[in-house]
């Protein structure tokens, strides 16, 4: 019979490494949970049209590479693949920017699934973590998530990464500009489709990655030189607020995001050491999204970060993160203890005590093997004669020393010495 694999382009998480992916969502959480962030969590597949009318028809996301399907009630579903329109969907429908406090700050954990050509550090099932804040339209507010991330990437240890900057404009002053980009690239010499999407959305050409596309880019008019008062004082003071909290970031004027709603800021999280899939994550200002997806004007900001990604950027710097073993105590039951050691062990898990046992009959030697395999500092030992006795064997997996302890006083033992 032949063994199923996971889908081409998909990955499990299995121990020992899925204790880093665990570690870096609560890496990335941890600043947004101690700056008025809640948690929210929504389906895996949404209505096609939230991401289409949202992400924009010309974009890759959703012409090419969206999991989409028909129900046997006819809905058309796609499989979500972003957060940003799903999260305003679920605040809007839940009327949290009715409930008096703006902006309704987001935060959101996830798997996302995109049809891509898979390569390293690109895959069609992937992991974020996400922020939003939603209903205000404040420099404060992009320049806040930019440092929180940044903060969140410093506590993993992350060195080697760069944030890029850049400005989109707004609706007063983006169409001068896109106007003017798409009569430069139209006499370019682009492929068909390149030039569909100049028609449709020109920023988009821009962020092609294709060496000719880039030649042909060079003296093509600059966004900054199109944008409006608003717009300009808006990005300074995101610059000058970011700077202020001793963050490092390069301006970048050719920076664009492939998703339509963005508008004024926008940036991207770069490590060069992953190669072509050098993002790791980025967001940016979206203040016409949610009048896009049929609600009231309500200007935004967010960003996601790439949970594979920040792996992968913490493995080639080589940085070990401090994960302390899933398992602080592995008790060992000898002939007839094991109900015994098997309450002694729920007690421990009772007092906050990662504990566990060994199972399935092993003798002292195969069970003592699987102690030193599960990392635990103690393990406790014991047999018929020392039930009897009224106490258990406590090992300390360091040091090989080895003490009887009371059973009455193993828990606070243990928790003393684990302190």
């Amino acid at each position: 019979m032949a063994t199923f694999k996971a889908p081409k382009g998909t990955y499990d998480l299995l121990p020992p490494r899925s204790a880093s992916f665990l570690a870096v969502r609560e890496a990335i959480s941890a600043p947004l949970r101690n700056s008025g962030y809640g948690y929210v969590e929504t389906p895996g597949f949404e209505d096609v049209k939230l991401f289409s009318r949202g992400v924009g028809e010309s974009t890759d996301i959703v012409s090419k590479e969206m999991y989409t399907l028909t129900t046997k009630g006819g809905d058309e579903l796609a499989l979500r693949p972003e957060g940003t329109a799903s999260v305003l969907r679920a605040a809007l429908q839940g009327n949290l920017h009715k409930q008096g406090i703006l902006p309704v700050k987001l935060w959101y954990s996830g798997s996302y699934y995109r049809y891509e050509r898979a390569q390293a550090g690109r895959y069609r099932h992937f992991s974020q973590v996400g922020a939003e804040a939603i209903g205000a339209e404040d420099p404060a507010l992009d320049a806040e998530l930019i440092i929180l991330a940044d903060q969140a990437y410093r506590s993993l240890g992350l060195r080697n990464f760069r944030i890029l900057l850049n400005s989109l404009g707004d609706k007063e002053c983006r169409p001068v500009y896109r106007e003017a980009l798409q009569g430069f690239l139209r006499g370019l010499d682009l492929d068909e489709e390149t030039v569909r999407r100049a028609e449709i959305n020109p920023l988009r050409v821009l962020d092609d990655k294709r060496t000719d596309v880039q030649k042909q880019l060079v003296g093509a008019p600059m966004l900054r030189d199109y944008l409006c008062d608003a717009c300009k004082a808006y990005h300074e003071e995101v610059r000058a607020l970011v700077t202020a909290a001793g963050v490092a970031f390069e301006d970048d004027e050719k920076l664009v995001r492939g998703l339509d709603y963005y508008t004024r800021t926008t940036f991207e999280f770069v490590h060069d050491g992953l190669g072509s899939q050098s993002a790791v994550g980025g967001g940016g200002r979206y203040d016409g999204l949610s009048e896009m997806i049929g609600g009231p004007a309500l200007p935004s900001v967010g960003w996601a970060l790439g949970v594979d990604r920040t792996v992968l950027a913490l493995e080639a710097e080589g940085v070990e993160l401090n994960i302390p073993a899933a398992t602080s105590v592995f008790a060992v039951a000898l002939g007839e203890a094991k109900p015994a050691v098997f309450g002694l062990v729920t007690e421990l898990r009772k007092a906050g005590v990662a504990a566990d046992m060994s199972y399935g009959g092993k003798g002292l030697k195969g069970a003592m093997k699987d102690a030193n395999r599960s990392g635990a500092r103690f393990a406790i030992v014991a047999g018929d004669r020392d039930l009897a006795e009224g106490v258990v064997q406590l090992k300390d997996m360091e040091s090989g020393e080895q003490a009887a302890v009371p059973v009455a006083e193993l828990v606070a033992t243990i928790q003393a010495r684990l302190a």
